[in-house]
């Protein structure tokens, strides 16, 4: 098992239990980073003594830096700190948990520095597709699922013969807080109700894209990518308990599912750990006092964003990143109370159909049709 780990996005949701995860492994934490949150950061330095610690925002780096003046953590920011420690020498594993595109450079620093990566930023997939994918194959590193979907299947496939011996995977989604609802009931949805998710506690941007379904949808993408499975071959289907958290059905019609408790520190602890298996902060699973599992179709009506995704997806090229960044810029502006919850799904819809496809060759590629993205919706509201 790995010794030393390097944390992206450690004052978030995935951050913090993924520090809860390495206080029971018995971890040293090399690399911390975070957008905006000092104060957290700050205690997280003082705990963990990591050599290197990042803040996005170059003026919180600069008060950040006078209040850890008496450790010895170097402090850095922006971009150029961020590949600096998903690159720090020290560290074996990186886990790269920061939301939205600005996890897509630090992945493939980490690959090219020989790190394994522990992926929960899935923008990274979604927009950089084979740019990521080749940068893992290339420098023979693993690049292991922390969204508890993704590692579902991870662990499902694990006893699978062959590739090929694959039918179907299948996605479970909450179906968010508007389960249900009529896109009549949504018109008025406010930041407050979306923000209420009945079974995970996540960052605000991904509460949001779960009550859009935007969430599931760039799962498909990231699931394609990572198990080399087309759009035709993933199925979601919506699990409201949130026990069963994704399953493989194999050529023989047989489906193996991976059940546990609603709590990221499984999936984080699996990544860190694999292939081994030890035991778990979490509690057990008791599914007589659960007692029922339920199983309903998606509402590709009311929720537009999953059928964008679908859409771009079987485009291919920059759609991805393009269905990614209009999104970004849509949950943005939704949040701050500048376009309605309905118009999210209408903007990342607009934006696939409207701006022109194309094979993305590098990394500026990708920015590029990030930014189309984002000035599409901006310009329509």
């Amino acid at each position: 098992m790995i010794k030393n780990i390097s944390i992206l996005g450690s004052t978030g949701s995935i951050g913090t239990q993924s520090l809860d995860v390495a206080d029971k492994l018995g971890l040293r934490v090399c690399a911390l980073t975070a957008a905006n949150n000092i104060d957290l950061l700050e205690r997280q330095i003082r705990k963990y003594k990591p050599a290197l610690a990042v803040v996005y925002n170059e003026d919180r780096a600069k008060q950040l830096r006078l209040s850890v003046s008496d450790t010895d953590t170097r402090i850095e920011c922006g971009m150029d700190g961020l590949i600096e420690a998903a690159s720090i020498p020290e560290a074996e594993l990186v886990l790269n948990s920061v939301v939205g595109m600005v996890g897509l450079l630090p992945t493939i620093a980490a690959a090219r520095a020989k790190k394994d990566i522990a992926l929960a930023n899935k923008e990274t997939l979604v927009a950089g597709g084979s740019l990521v994918t080749d940068a893992v194959k290339e420098n023979g590193v693993k690049l292991l699922p922390v969204d508890s979907e993704h590692s579902a299947i991870f662990q499902c496939i694990q006893g699978c013969p062959s590739h090929k011996a694959i039918k179907k995977l299948i996605l479970t989604a909450s179906g968010g807080p508007f389960f249900g609802k009529t896109r009549e009931e949504l018109r008025e949805t406010t930041v407050g109700q979306a923000l209420k998710h009945p079974n995970w506690s996540m960052g605000a941007k991904i509460t949001i894209d779960s009550a859009t379904m935007m969430n599931k949808g760039l799962e498909i993408i990231e699931a394609g990518r990572l198990f080399e499975m087309d759009c035709d071959h993933i199925d979601v289907v919506v699990h409201r308990e949130s026990i069963i958290h994704s399953l493989v059905e194999f050529t023989d019609n047989s489906v193996l599912a991976q059940l546990g408790l609603p709590d990221m520190r499984i999936p984080i602890q699996y990544a860190i750990t694999y292939p081994s298996r030890t035991e778990s902060p979490v509690g057990e699973l008791n599914l007589a006092q659960i007692g029922n599992l339920s199983f309903y179709e998606p509402d590709y009506d009311t929720f537009l964003c999953l059928n964008a995704c679908k859409k771009a997806f079987r485009m291919g090229g920059a759609a991805t990143a393009i269905a990614n960044g209009a999104n970004e810029e849509a949950n943005a502006l939704f949040r701050q109370g500048r376009i309605k919850f309905l118009e999210i799904g209408e903007l990342v819809t607009g934006a696939v159909n409207n701006i022109e496809n194309f094979i993305p060759k590098s990394v500026d590629d990708v920015i590029l049709a990030d930014k189309q993205a984002r000035e599409y919706v901006r310009d329509r509201v």
